[in-house]
């Protein structure tokens, strides 16, 4: 049976979950996923809230205890510390941060705490949550079914609509919306502040941040604003041990060149397609070191000069979904999320919440993407070796079908990646990553730094091969992910 909006429970905030009869391990079939891209609509003045009956206090957090109970024919989940809440900047205006809390289901008190960013930019956590690797994934019908590889089988983990302007997080003013990533990282990191404050048992606890897509500048961003942060004693000494980048953009300079070589490896192209849209490579190149060195509109330059050379390919290749190349587009999009949209959307669903009811959930919206528009080719990749230099872990992994963020180009960061172990690193073999005895991936690495490359995976490694992305995260996290791969 599917979910029942009359059986929320709001005095008890509590989500009242029939679980569906399919099977718990299964996750929703490609055909259903792979029809739009995310819902962009720059139409809709998505959280922009005239006036608000919520006194607004800077700094605090306002949480809400809620559980996901079972039906009458399954076990209940209880006691995981199901939390949900905001947090008002304080360096806003007005702006509040909107985030789901799901404790371990294993050790909650030693396992570690770990943040997910979803990038777009502008796409909310809640993909992740009910898509990837939260306690529930939700299916076309927006029934939830329990994940058997959710990531907090392992961690404490926390699910973030940033940056203001993405999922439920909003603001009164306009000023308060991020314009570079840097402002990101300050807004999260004062939000990790008083999470810690809020939750002081978790305090000492290991800490990680990982994501994927836009997120790989979120996050060497403010893994690099922890560091700082704990060096100068700013507050609570925030315990990072590692970060974790999946299918990221995080050097435009060296990924974007990489799309033609990667669309004609996987047949998208012809050789002789190659060779004339390598000429777009050097003026994108060009602009690329231009945004670094000046900024502003010369970043929206590059964006649009880069972005010729993937229009380029998607004129030849027809519609294929560039977060999954086995896949065809739909139409103009390429992923559905309105499952998501529309069980959240629900007045009763956003009461239990504490959301307020002029908010409209997109999955991913213009609004904050718009704002970032002249923060989209920076290079974050100069953040990591000193990460790697300070005893953090690096894991980067790519699932091999996806175009966009590809493996190839994320690949050739990192080897070019300029740190102590560079060359050692590069020197590293090649090996299997095996799960169940079977390859699952191919990994590289040495010391602190993995890369992995994902089999049967696109552009959301934890949606498409859910047990191999939660044995990576595991294995990664108890420090055997070189065992793994023999």
């Amino acid at each position: 049976m599917g979910f029942s909006k009359t059986s929320l429970s709001l005095l008890l905030l509590s989500f009242h979950i029939l679980f569906s009869s399919s099977d718990a391990t299964s996750r929703i079939p490609h055909r259903q996923l792979f029809q739009k891209t995310p819902t962009f609509s720059p139409n809709q003045q998505v959280n922009i809230i005239h006036g608000d009956s919520v006194d607004f206090v800077p700094g605090k957090m306002v949480e809400k205890n809620f559980s996901f109970l079972g039906g009458s024919d399954k076990p209940s989940i209880e006691n995981l510390g199901h939390h949900a809440g905001y947090y008002s900047l304080p360096s806003s205006n007005s702006a509040r941060m909107f985030y789901f809390f799901f404790e371990s289901q294993n050790n909650t008190r030693d396992d570690p705490v770990v943040i997910w960013l979803t990038g777009g930019p502008g796409c909310s956590g809640e993909i992740a949550l009910f898509y990837e690797n939260g306690p529930f994934h939700i299916s076309d019908k927006s029934q939830l079914v329990p994940n058997n590889y959710s990531w907090n089988k392992a961690s404490n983990i926390i699910f973030v609509d940033q940056p203001i302007g993405t999922g439920f997080s909003y603001t009164l003013d306009d000023n308060d919306y991020s314009r570079d990533v840097t402002s990101i990282s300050n807004y999260l990191y004062d939000f990790l502040q008083e999470f810690f404050k809020q939750h002081p048992d978790f305090v000492k606890n290991d800490f990680y941040i990982t994501g994927e897509s836009y997120a790989g500048q979120y996050i060497p961003a403010l893994a690099s604003r922890v560091r700082q942060g704990n060096k100068d004693s700013e507050g609570i000494h925030i315990n990072l041990k590692g970060i974790a980048i999946g299918n990221g953009m995080t050097n435009p300079l060296i990924q974007y060149p990489s799309l033609p070589q990667y669309a004609v490896d996987m047949k998208l192209i012809t050789k002789e397609d190659q060779d004339q849209i390598n000429k777009l490579i050097p003026p994108c190149e060009d602009a690329i070191k231009s945004c670094e060195s000046e900024g502003g509109d010369s970043c929206f330059t590059a964006l649009t000069q880069c972005n010729d050379i993937m229009k380029n390919i998607l004129s030849i290749a027809g519609g294929i979904n560039y977060y999954d190349i086995r896949t065809q587009r739909d139409g103009e999009l390429c992923y559905d999320f309105t499952p998501v949209e529309t069980f959240l959307n629900d007045d009763s669903v956003k009461k239990a919440l504490g959301v307020l009811e002029d908010l409209y959930f997109l999955a991913c919206g213009r609004l904050a993407n718009n704002k970032l528009i002249r923060a989209r080719m920076n290079n974050f990749e100069d953040d990591i070796p000193a990460l790697l230099e300070d005893g953090i872990k690096v894991l980067i992994y790519a699932g091999e079908y996806d175009l966009i963020c590809n493996w190839l180009g994320i690949s050739k960061w990192v080897h070019a990646m300029e740190w102590s172990g560079q060359k050692q690193f590069a020197d590293s073999k090649t090996v299997p990553f095996l799960v169940d005895g079977a390859q699952a991936g191919s990994l590289n690495s040495y010391g602190l730094l993995s890369f992995l490359k994902v089999k049967g995976a696109g552009h959301m490694v934890p949606m498409d091969q859910p047990k191999a992305a939660f044995q990576m995260f595991v294995n990664w996290l108890d420090g055997t992910l070189n065992e793994r791969s023999v």
